[in-house]
């Protein structure tokens, strides 16, 4: 049996003891599996409801004097982590391995867009947040001035599809503001979170303003909502509506990242082979375990036959596989019953008479959660996979005859995250996006140029999500508006022995007044 600070033949920087130091655990331990190699188990402390509470109050402690401090200092301690990340790129990258049994691509794109979230926030996060100067009611005797204030303890319950960069990614946005952090990480991915937080300390965040517990979300997820004054969540649509019922308990805001069934659109002037390639990126990608991955592919009538030929055949050469290099094109899944899940969709659909293309099948002498990648023909409504999250290496092919049907076929969906449009002219690609009901939209890419620009917004649309990573927006969701007025010389209410009457007859003529010289 392997232990944590085995897992390369290379020494980590980080061992099983100094993660645990990260957490605030008191409960008992739980068996942690790797789902990269089967005899690599450790034991791990779980948080009980004391421990969530104690962990609360010492960073909220924690927060007063780090709100305090200049944003300039903020800032300067996420941009000493974006170098930290990248020293310790092969490591971080490592530990996804280990943890998601992910290809290493896959593995080093989640570190690379973690440093990349440091980066932008580290250097926006002054204008963002800078106090503003607003239009007093009356101009010269009325001040207003508009201050952003931290939320106070932001609360983070994490995926474990992508454990480190969304879930840091949030918590920096939120550092930044001048909030502290309690994170929950997944039970299957608590690693790598563990490690960037210690590296998070290393480069100079206070101690207790990140802390971290662990354990089951029916037991440290719903008591850690009961603590926070806002709430991100990464996960399935089901659990998102009953996160955001516990926070529309407490009135307490919250960002919810979703499910979805992304679809992507071949239209009829695409370039086939060039189409095929982003679609296999797009599809296959951390073996479809990606929350803006597609799993519908609409492709026009005519291109149908050409794309479906160059399609399947660049998906049957991917590279299957667990390995601490590149050679590996796709991992495994992350859990048995994730794997037990793309199996029976898969099955259901052949049996109800679709047509497997290729894959549509577990691949157990590659690893024990492999499954091929897998193209389906003739889906049709009552297959589950139709419309149903699939969340793995999954997706269905549907021929249309125009623009109009792949655009209505997308949209016929509950969901509405992400989707990706391949064409040669992208001024039409981007009026087909326009009528896509997703939050994101890629023009010929599959999801990396919303995803890695993080400068655009990123979330869902209908029951995919509500609020957006990412942006501008990803910042100020941490931040409240507080508005303070000045009033000078004369009060805002009848003065100077004006009647009530004399006073709205002048107040009448100074509106009339404003409205004529354009102010607003």
């Amino acid at each position: 049996m392997s232990t944590l600070s085995s897992l390369a033949a290379d020494p980590l920087p980080w061992n099983g003891h100094r993660l645990a130091a990260q957490l605030v655990a008191s409960g008992p331990t739980r068996v942690w599996h790797s789902a990269f190699e089967e005899d690599l188990v450790a034991e791990i402390p779980t948080s009980t409801p004391a421990d969530v509470a104690a962990a609360a109050q010492r960073t909220r402690a924690a927060q007063q004097d780090w709100a305090e401090r200049p944003v300039a200092d903020r800032q300067r301690v996420l941009l000493d982590f974006h170098d930290a990340v990248l020293d310790h790129r092969e490591a971080l990258t490592d530990l996804l391995q280990y943890e998601g049994g992910k290809a290493r691509l896959s593995a080093a794109e989640e570190v690379l867009h973690l440093a990349m979230t440091a980066r932008y926030y580290g250097r926006t996060a002054r204008e963002l947040l800078h106090d503003r100067r607003g239009r007093g009611l009356l101009p010269l005797l009325t001040r207003i001035d508009e201050r952003l204030v931290p939320k106070g303890l932001v609360g983070i319950i994490a995926p474990w599809n992508y454990p480190l960069s969304p879930t840091i990614s949030d918590g920096l946005a939120a550092l930044v503001a001048g909030n502290g952090v309690l994170l929950k990480p997944d039970l299957q991915t608590p690693y790598v979170a563990l490690a960037a937080v210690d590296l998070l300390h290393e480069v100079g965040l206070p101690p207790d303003l990140w802390t971290v517990v662990y354990g089951s979300g029916q037991r440290v997820g719903a008591e850690l909502i009961g603590q926070v004054d806002y709430l991100c969540f990464t996960g399935s649509t089901a659990t998102g509506r009953i996160v955001a019922q516990q926070c529309a308990e407490r009135l307490i805001g919250c960002s919810l990242e979703l499910g979805g069934k992304n679809p992507l659109l071949v239209l009829d002037d695409a370039d086939v082979e060039r189409a095929a390639a982003g679609a296999v990126r797009a599809c296959f990608g951390n073996a479809g375990q990606l929350c803006v991955s597609t799993e519908r592919i609409f492709v026009a009538e005519r291109l149908r036959a050409r794309f479906t030929a160059a399609f399947v055949a660049k998906t049957k050469a991917l590279r299957l596989g667990r390995r601490l290099d590149y050679d590996a094109d796709m991992g495994g899944l992350v859990t048995t019953d994730q794997l037990n899940r793309v199996r029976a969709h898969v099955e259901d659909a052949r049996e109800k008479g679709a047509e497997v293309l290729t894959g549509g099948r577990a691949r157990p002498d590659l690893g024990p959660l492999v499954y091929e990648p897998t193209v389906l023909s003739g889906v049709s409504e009552e297959m589950d996979c139709f419309a149903e999250e699939t969340f793995g290496p999954v997706v269905s092919i549907f021929g249309v005859g125009s623009d109009a049907e792949a655009v209505a076929g997308a949209n016929d969906s509950a969901y509405g995250l992400n989707a990706s449009v391949w064409t040669s002219d992208p001024e039409r690609g981007r009026r087909v996006a326009a009528r896509l009901r997703c939050g994101t939209v890629n023009v010929n890419e599959a999801y990396g140029a919303t995803f890695g620009s993080i400068d655009a917004p990123m979330g869902g649309m209908k029951s995919s999500g509500l609020g957006r990573r990412q942006g501008p927006e990803g910042l100020l969701r941490f931040v409240e508006s507080q508005a303070i007025g000045t009033q000078s010389l004369i009060p805002l209410a009848p003065s100077l022995g004006l009647s009530p009457g004399t006073f709205v007859a002048g107040f009448t003529g100074v509106l009339r007044v404003l409205k004529a010289v354009r102010r607003a």
